[in-house]
């Protein structure tokens, strides 16, 4: 935990090194100090920034949880099934690729210029990074190991419990990782259109006003959300994943 800690204060502290570095090399005020940055967020963040981030927040919440639940279901289903897997994976295959963020524009026709066609958006890109790392450890399981647990007795469903989904949460939780950062990446340019709330929003608002120390004071908001999103999935995963947490003490201490 110290060590950790001690990693997170390293990294912030060269960050801001090499923001302080831009901002005197530069000399220009579309790079402002970082300290004059951190002083607009902390006065402006209660009333002004707070509203937008949690409409980011949410937002995003919506779609990777319906990706997960979606993504997951689908993943163990097609990975179970070979069969499926035959029919399904060329179709995965040729849409995985496709650029969907410029389907934005045909979302808001069809769901509206609200909420739901940005969670639609941010969902239809994130489900297949969960989809095929799902099924790809479905897949990576062996026939001896289920042949060992149906030997014991064991039905469909505690196969699943016991076997199946112990062995692909650690690869759900490193696709939910990538898929939260895919989804700010993509909230940032959907929060661009047909909104007046939202962090990328008030990042774009603020750089169009000429105020770049309000906009790195977004861009703050921002890494600091993604921040605790990350930290989140790391204590989701210690909790849930504990042979991970045991297999690293036992390693460290040999």
């Amino acid at each position: 935990m110290k060590g950790s800690k001690n990693r997170a204060l390293y990294g912030t502290f060269m960050i801001f090194m090499f923001w302080y570095a831009l901002h005197f090399s530069v000399h220009s005020s579309v790079i402002p100090s970082p300290h004059e940055t951190v002083i607009t967020f902390i006065r402006i963040f209660p009333d002004l920034l707070l509203s937008h981030l949690l409409r980011s927040l949410g937002r995003i919440t919506m779609a990777v949880t319906v990706s997960l639940i979606i993504g997951v279901s689908l993943g163990l289903w097609i990975g179970m099934n070979p069969k499926i897997d035959e029919i399904i994976n060329p179709i995965i295959y040729i849409l995985y690729p496709v650029p969907k963020i410029a389907f934005l524009p045909v979302l808001m026709i069809l769901f509206g210029l609200g909420n739901l066609s940005k969670i639609v958006l941010i969902t239809i890109i994130i489900i297949f990074q969960i989809i095929v790392t799902t099924r790809d450890g479905v897949k990576a399981l062996t026939k001896e190991l289920f042949y060992s647990v149906r030997s014991l007795g064991m039905n469909q469903i505690k196969i699943y419990r016991h076997l199946v989904i112990p062995a692909v949460l650690p690869k759900i939780i490193t696709a939910l990782r990538i898929s939260v950062g895919t989804s700010i990446a993509v909230l940032f340019f959907a929060e661009n259109f047909a909104t007046q709330y939202g962090i990328g929003y008030f990042i774009m608002n603020s750089w169009i006003t000429v105020n770049y120390t309000k906009m790195f004071s977004g861009i703050l908001a921002l890494s600091i959300m993604g921040l605790l999103i990350f930290k989140m999935i790391d204590y989701v995963e210690s909790r849930l994943c504990v042979w991970i947490r045991v297999g690293k003490m036992n390693t460290d201490k040999n």
